[in-house]
């Protein structure tokens, strides 16, 4: 794959403000019970998500990339309204009930998207279909419980190299001075008996 490294930084967005770098969080969501009991897991994504506003600025855009989501392509939520997603079996009702209504950002998908077409010729589009998954809505509702942050969700193309994933990286790190806090979740191994 040929890319051009040069940086999403000297786009220009419409959507999306020059700020100060925000960080990135590598989030182990573990069982997606930890969506709705008071655990440390729980507590650790409350702490995390106090300091915004108060240690970090509010972010004007969350983009999450959860390890449940995988295509072929790389794919943007880019719906205004993204649906939550109960992913799972087996589990009591009282997960099933629960809703993460953060808004989406379409024109925002469709900038960065735009982007990374521009700058590495990659095929990243706009899916008006999926949601927000367990991977996404389940770290994000303790750590943003007032869901008015807006949401884009990335999936993760299974076809390509671990190479064309760190190249995408690499350009979405502009983000980060775009007000944008880049939220990736997921685990190393998956064994809920041991969860």
């Amino acid at each position: 794959m040929a890319t051009r490294l040069s940086s999403l930084s000297t786009l220009q967005f419409e959507k999306l403000k020059q700020t100060d770098q925000f960080p990135v969080l590598f989030v182990g969501h573990g069982s997606p019970m930890n969506a709705v009991t008071d655990n440390e897991y729980r507590r650790s994504w409350q702490a995390l998500g106090a300091r915004f506003g108060s240690d970090w600025p509010m972010p004007q855009l969350i983009l999450c990339i959860s390890a449940h989501w995988l295509t072929e392509g790389w794919w943007l939520t880019a719906m205004a309204q993204p649906k939550t997603i109960h992913d799972f079996g087996g589990f009591p009702q009282e997960l099933f009930d629960q809703q993460y209504p953060a808004p989406g950002a379409p024109e925002a998908a469709s900038e960065i998207s735009r982007a990374v077409r521009q700058r590495m010729s990659l095929p990243l589009g706009l899916d008006t279909s999926w949601g927000l998954d367990h991977g996404a809505w389940s770290v994000l509702k303790p750590m943003f419980p007032k869901a008015d942050v807006p949401v884009v969700q990335l999936s993760m193309d299974y076809s390509r190299a671990p190479s064309d994933h760190y190249a995408l990286a690499r350009q979405l790190k502009a983000l980060r001075r775009r007000g944008v806090l880049i939220v990736a979740s997921g685990n190393v191994v998956h064994n809920l008996q041991q969860a």
